[in-house]
């Protein structure tokens, strides 16, 4: 194998908001690179300016970012989520107030037993976030 990277696919259900979701998580983690992006241009299958392919980096973590020309019967699901482990009370705060807000709270953060705080979101965009205090 040559690579393994999570691909976030915008559905035409949330279509346009690739480049605003990358935008925002890259604003979240200080150890963030947008390494490569081709916006759809003039004539092309997407609508103009939106993401065709973005490559970015979080945490060391590669992600890819689309926003799909195809209509799908599907959008994002917390049955996949990117978990983040945290070394701090206020880095778990920071990214669960930041990644809650306009958002969906699945479990707010807490102790839970398995976990001395741990909080579940599904983010403005829809992509589900698992924060777990390390």
């Amino acid at each position: 194998m040559s690579s393994i990277a999570t691909l976030l696919m915008f559905s035409d259900q949330q279509h346009g908001q690739a480049k605003a979701a990358i935008d925002f998580y890259l604003s979240l983690f200080d150890d963030a690179s947008l390494d490569s992006i081709v916006l759809y241009g003039p004539g092309e299958k997407g609508p103009q300016g939106s993401v065709q392919r973005a490559e970015f980096t979080l945490l060391g973590r590669p992600f890819i970012a689309i926003d799909s020309p195809t209509h799908h019967n599907f959008s994002f699901t917390p049955s996949m989520s990117i978990f983040v482990g945290c070394d701090s009370e206020e880095e778990i705060d920071f990214l669960y107030a930041a990644l809650v807000e306009g958002g969906e709270a699945l479990m707010p953060l807490e102790n839970y037993g398995f976990s001395r705080r741990f909080g579940w979101v599904n983010d403005r965009f829809g992509v589900s976030w698992q924060l777990n205090l390390a």
